[in-house]
């Protein structure tokens, strides 16, 4: 270990102390505090802040998220900076109820009990016997066997029950997923998990209307909400569009009918992209964010939380701000995919 350093975040007023060997960022995760992040390399920017005193020696970083001017001015990336002094830093993007109800990262060996495919390429993973501490919506860092390389995750599951589930994508080329289609990680195997992190988690002092948009394994997350919904008994409205190819993509059609049945003002919406005309089904067809324009009329007065392929975000992104949904209002978790689609 290094040096140690004080790091004050403004306007909330925290402090947390932070080694030079680890980012602010990995050092606010480990006491706790959840800070607004995306992809922990340097890349989205989602937690770019402003440094208001101090000196920080940033890791690579993609000039996309950080540009020489930026860094001039004083901004830096919090996932990339390591303390050199004492730290002021502004949050720009933040949610005070999300910063202090995080829990701090936890690393544990963890036993395969299920592997399962729920389609013809989404697995069910169950990791058994863990101690983990999460709220719904968040997601841990898998290591992948004999590497020092992870793939993040977000549990299906809710905390209750000592076990993680995951609902994973297999790509032919992918490091982790590839081993789950092959055979190569079997039932009884060893995984190394570490987190949680994430800020996909529901606002809890929101009443508004909610409205969740998925495709693929990005269901697991919003799932965990649904699920977490259906524990307290919630009488929120809500409504989850589900975007799939076809109808050999759709999964746990079962467990969202029970869920409509449980939460009453609840809607579950699949739409298929990838049908013909002529084939058989009922339900809506088009690309999932066309399908949420045409079903709902006014949106601007909605919480929106959004897991999916990266280009499915993107798009809904796009999509619900020129439907009036304000940025503060969105929330997700992008995360990208390191095999070709």
């Amino acid at each position: 270990m290094g040096e140690s350093y004080n790091v004050r975040l403004e306007p909330v007023g925290i402090e947390f102390e932070v080694d030079e060997d680890e980012t602010v960022l990995k050092g606010a995760f480990r006491q706790g505090l959840m800070l607004m992040h995306g992809c922990k390399e340097g890349q989205c920017a989602a937690c770019k802040s402003f440094l208001l005193d101090g000196e920080v020696d940033l890791d690579k970083y993609s000039n996309f998220a950080l540009n020489d001017f930026e860094k001039e001015e004083g901004w830096t990336l919090l996932c990339r900076a390591h303390a050199m002094s004492d730290l002021e830093v502004e949050l720009i993007n933040y949610d005070e109820e999300i910063l202090r109800s995080g829990v701090p990262e936890q690393t544990e060996q963890l036993r395969v009990e299920t592997l399962e495919p729920l389609t013809h390429d989404i697995y069910r993973l169950v990791l058994d016997a863990t101690e983990l501490k999460y709220r719904p919506g968040q997601y841990v860092d898998v290591k992948i066997p004999d590497s020092d390389e992870v793939r993040s995750f977000s549990m299906a599951n809710l905390p209750e029950g000592g076990k993680l589930e995951f609902m994973i994508k297999a790509y032919p080329d992918g490091k982790f997923s590839s081993l789950l289609a092959e055979g190569t990680i079997e039932e009884g195997h060893e995984l190394e998990v570490t987190g949680p992190y994430g800020v996909f988690t529901l606002r809890r002092k929101s009443e508004r209307p909610l409205l969740f948009i998925g495709g693929g394994a990005g269901m697991a997350p919003i799932l965990a909400l649904l699920r977490q919904l259906a524990d307290q008994g919630s009488e929120r409205q809500a409504v989850y569009y589900y975007g799939a190819r076809g109808p050999k993509d759709l999964f746990h059609l079962d467990e969202l009918a029970e869920l409509q049945e449980k939460l009453p003002n609840f809607t579950f919406v699949p739409a298929l992209s990838d049908i013909e005309e002529e084939e058989d089904w009922e339900g809506e067809r088009g690309l999932i964010t066309d399908v949420v324009e045409r079903c709902e009329e006014e949106i601007s007065e909605m919480d929106a939380y959004l897991c999916g392929p990266p280009p499915m975000v993107d798009a809904a992104i796009a999509m619900l701000d020129a439907k009036g949904v304000p940025e503060d209002r969105v929330f997700y978790d992008k995360f990208t995919t390191t095999a070709p689609e």
